[in-house]
């Protein structure tokens, strides 16, 4: 069974860093990663918050939040 795994960023250059290292490292024979970039998509910015997302990027692994950088709060992107 794969592992479920969510990465959200804003697009900014500390995002798109991270969004490049976690797609080029994680398995995807045992992750199933989506990527969502919270600027184009505002609309998932509370299912984020909910998963316990404080600041972007920040990559929800089976639900549990990890901070990688800090790009941007969550609260700049509402």
């Amino acid at each position: 069974m794969k592992t479920s795994a969510k990465f959200y960023h804003a697009g900014c250059p500390v995002c798109l860093e991270a969004e490049s290292a976690i797609a080029r490292y994680l398995d995807p024979t045992k992750v199933d990663l989506e990527i969502i970039h919270l600027g184009s998509a505002k609309n998932r910015v509370a299912e984020a918050a909910a998963a316990g997302v404080k600041s972007v990027p920040a990559l929800v692994i089976d639900g549990h939040p990890l901070h990688v950088n800090f790009g941007a709060a969550l609260s700049d992107l509402t």
